[in-house]
């Protein structure tokens, strides 16, 4: 099949990528040339764990082409993706879709007979059907389908979410589009009963409630571990004691400094502006923005309470900078709001990530210096701050990063360390949601042998 993928931001190569895996041709759009140009000489513009492995396979390689020409990549392709960006407008909150109605605008007039024009991208719901009537306006007699399959691929392990996915959904309003999109998802791989078929809009509303929940149930962990820090109780034994009812689960139930990223805070905004233009207000939602709103900023007061009250003339260590773990993605990401509060606090901020440091180089106050490992920023600082769960800060040794600094003291707003092992190495240690280590532990022992079933193995049989 020819597939036309506009976009090549993380969904867009992630699913053009897999698409022609799978067999499939596939052109990739992209209204900036600078990373076409990039994608033609084999430099991959993000970083996703294994995406660079996929785009170097040969068969791959001769099924994927890139151009900046959105009528070339779209004249023969039997289906189109959208999968460019839709941030929140700063006026309103609401999606901004001039860039998804700029690629509409681009492709249609060389569109041909029978395209189906898909939209991966989060748009409000409604959208399916302005997007059809862009496309007659400019091509009165065309043959065409306008249909949504929203992406559901976590950054981090998006190549996974694709290949083995919880759900496809597909929105359609008559069934050829809606054949030919299950058909191209179960030559992938996928399992037909993975597969939704539902209406358009419904298809467009089922990725910003997913979201929002998602979005909630973070924002109301963390309220718990607030609350677990006030009572004295273990924030993990409550998450544990939580996600084993298998109602609730356990995903999405890690406390932390707030939700970030491309998707929950811009997706969690247009679904209240959705409630709010229809009169269906979103108040659990927009409870949610308030609550991680607020999580945010008192992630100062975390690091200023281990100093005194004062963290003017102090040395903060800031280690990961993205959203959160195996990305280089630092849309909404809480290093940002974090080092400018420091800063303005009169602190020095000595940062550290693994993937991402000439991306927070555009982002983070001109003030932040960037080091080229965890012991550099940590060296001669008052606290380290882990900001991102990134695994290797756990392997780091600890007792000798201990001796390299002023004052050791740790700031763990994920988690990600023992509370235990870091007291043993002398650090004062801050997680969030109270102390972490447990009060007792109980070695369970061998059952013993039931003394009813022993007395009646011993009776012997007639």
């Amino acid at each position: 099949m020819q597939i036309a993928m506009v976009g090549t931001g993380y969904v867009g190569l992630v699913s053009a990528a897999c698409f022609a895996r799978c067999g499939h041709h596939v052109t990739c759009v992209d209204i900036d040339r600078q990373k076409i140009e990039q994608l033609n000489a084999g430099t991959i513009p993000i970083y996703e764990p294994g995406l660079a492995a996929v785009l170097a396979d040969r068969k791959v390689r001769r099924r994927l082409h890139y151009t900046a020409d959105a009528a070339e990549g779209c004249r023969r392709a039997d289906v189109i993706f959208i999968a460019v960006g839709t941030p929140a407008r700063e006026t309103d909150g609401d999606a901004d879709l001039s860039q998804v109605y700029a690629a509409v605008k681009a492709m249609a007039p060389s569109l041909g007979q029978h395209a189906i024009v898909v939209t991966k991208s989060t748009v409000p719901v409604g959208t399916g059907e302005e997007i059809e009537h862009l496309i007659r306006s400019i091509r009165p007699g065309l043959d065409f389908s306008v249909a949504s399959n929203p992406e559901f691929l976590r950054a981090g392990h998006a190549l996974q979410d694709f290949l083995q996915p919880d759900r496809i959904v597909i929105g359609a309003e008559d069934e050829s589009p809606a054949i030919l999109l299950m058909a191209l998802y179960r030559a992938v791989g996928i399992d037909p009963k993975r597969i939704l078929v539902t209406d358009r809009r419904s298809a467009e509303l089922i990725k910003y409630a997913a979201n929002g929940f998602l979005a909630t149930k973070i924002a109301f962990i963390n309220e718990v571990a607030d609350l677990c820090e006030k009572l004295d109780a273990r924030i993990d034994d409550v998450t544990n004691g939580i996600g084993l009812d298998r109602r609730i689960g356990s995903q999405f139930l890690q406390p932390g400094p707030g939700f970030g990223g491309s998707c929950f805070p811009k997706d969690a905004r247009a679904l209240a502006r959705i409630g709010d233009n229809h009169r269906s207000p979103m108040r659990i939602i927009e409870a949610a923005l308030a609550s991680n709103e607020t999580r945010k900023q008192s992630v100062v007061r975390r690091i200023a309470a281990v100093q005194n009250n004062s963290l003017r003339g102090k040395t903060i260590a800031l280690l990961g900078l993205t959203f959160k773990a195996e990305t280089d993605d630092m849309r909404e990401a809480v290093s940002i709001p974090l080092a400018q509060a420091l800063i303005q606090a009169g602190s020095r901020v000595r940062a550290y990530d693994p993937v991402a440091m000439d991306r927070a180089k555009t982002l983070l106050p001109s003030e932040v210096e960037y080091c080229a490992s965890a012991f550099q920023a940590a060296a001669e600082a008052d606290a380290i701050v882990i900001a991102t769960e990134w695994s290797q800060f756990r392997q780091l040794d600890y007792r000798a990063l201990k001796d390299t600094m002023k004052t050791p003291v740790i700031v763990d707003l994920r988690n990600l360390l023992s509370e235990r092992q870091l007291q043993t190495c002398g650090f004062t240690y801050l997680g969030i949601g109270g102390p972490r280590r447990k009060a007792f532990e109980i070695v369970p022992r061998p059952p013993r042998r039931n003394r009813v079933a022993a007395d009646a193995a011993s009776i012997p049989a007639e």
